[in-house]
């Protein structure tokens, strides 16, 4: 049976929001025996590197250097052997890890918690999840407009960063001295639409006392997942009641689900035009000029992109498929004669909008004579 000795805390938080000087402040304080693991994706660990300059407290620091790859995939089980071997250590009090700064923390609690699980003898137990915020940026970017050449590149950035502060149980919010207190405030409500139980605590260059990172509740899977803003709209939301999901912020959400293919060009002129009352949304959808591939489309503030993934099941070749109905005869549960498993499905977080005139846009992009192109 396993005995729950090590907190692990796992930081995140994209390139330059300040993690590692986050480490380097933790570091420093010596309050209690941490092991440190440090992921970076280049072949040199530039972040291991710089922590390593912190001083002497080092010295009493266990670190292990993670490197080409990512703890949330290709490195999962290195990770997880790494964590165990330190977990063995008793005279290891804490066991931090600075994940790298593309990784989905969604990702790397599940492998951590599928492990828990799985060894009976390991010490070490999921403590929190923190996500450490830029509120410069996210004022700037998420918030604000961005200039027509920026779009497009910081696009994939920001929805990046929506991700990780989505699933948190402890939100830092670094370069708070950048912002008006009017700023900060906003900031903060912006948040608000994306994470609405994650603790917030403020900060500059860092600056955060070990003990409030580790003196409070143990990690909740299904409670952090839960109380983001898409999850909370894919399990409340009524379709057809927008008011239904109407939150204590004043947030509402809903859930467009349409068989029928967008009109690529048409989507796109929406996403151009996109409504600034929406703050997020979330969800895969299907051109009518490629009834093959799943898109991922993902709007935050005023970025908005669109990523092609992997194909429909109904795409497949015909013996691929006939194996997967005879291995897996559910996937024909929601399966339609015409489209297959292709459907759209968006989540829409917002404040102050519509749902029908949201809605009617949406419709208009929608193609509803579109033919199957022949084989």
């Amino acid at each position: 049976m396993s005995t729950r000795e090590v907190p692990i805390v796992i930081i995140t938080g994209y390139l330059g929001s300040g993690k590692t000087t986050l480490m380097q402040n933790i570091l420093k304080q010596e309050k209690r025996k941490i092991a440190l693991i440090v992921n970076d994706m280049g072949s040199i660990n530039i972040d291991a590197s710089i922590l390593d300059k912190t001083g002497n407290r080092l010295a009493s620091v266990k670190m292990v250097e993670m490197q080409n790859g990512c703890i949330c995939c290709t490195l999962r089980d290195e990770f997880m052997a790494e964590i165990d071997k330190l977990s063995e250590d008793r005279s290891v009090e804490a066991i931090f890890v600075e994940a790298s700064g593309i990784s989905e923390p969604s990702s790397i609690a599940g492998a951590f918690l599928n492990y828990e699980a799985m060894t009976e003898s390991t010490r070490a137990y999921l403590k929190c999840i923190v996500s450490v915020v830029d509120v410069d940026r996210i004022y700037r970017e998420f918030l604000h407009s961005l200039t027509e050449e920026e779009d497009k590149e910081e696009g994939d950035v920001i929805n990046l960063i929506m991700d990780q502060i989505e699933f948190c149980n402890l939100m830092i919010l670094n370069k708070t001295d950048l912002l008006t207190k009017e700023q900060l405030s906003e900031v903060k409500e912006g948040l608000r639409y994306l994470q609405q139980k994650a603790d917030m605590i403020e900060c500059v260059n860092g600056n955060v006392d070990l003990d409030v990172i580790l003196d409070r509740e143990d990690f909740d899977f299904d409670e952090v997942e839960a109380y983001s803003a898409v999850q909370m709209a894919l399990n409340n939301c009524e379709h057809d009641d927008v008011k239904a999901c109407v939150d204590e912020y004043g947030i509402s959400s809903f859930v467009f689900e349409e068989r029928m293919p967008f009109n690529r060009e048409a989507f796109n002129k929406l996403i151009e035009n996109y409504p600034e009352a929406l703050i997020r949304s979330k969800g895969y959808i299907w051109f009518s000029d490629d009834w093959k591939h799943i898109q991922l489309f993902e709007q935050a503030g005023r970025n908005a992109t669109i990523t092609e993934l992997t194909e429909w099941v109904c795409a497949w070749p015909k013996d691929e498929l006939d194996k997967m109905v005879e291995d897996f005869p559910e996937v024909k549960e929601d399966w339609d004669d015409t489209y297959g498993d292709r459907c759209n499905q968006v989540v829409f977080i917002g404040k102050g909008y519509e749902k029908s005139e949201i809605v009617k846009l949406l419709y208009d992009c929608v193609e509803d004579d579109a033919k199957a192109p022949a084989n």
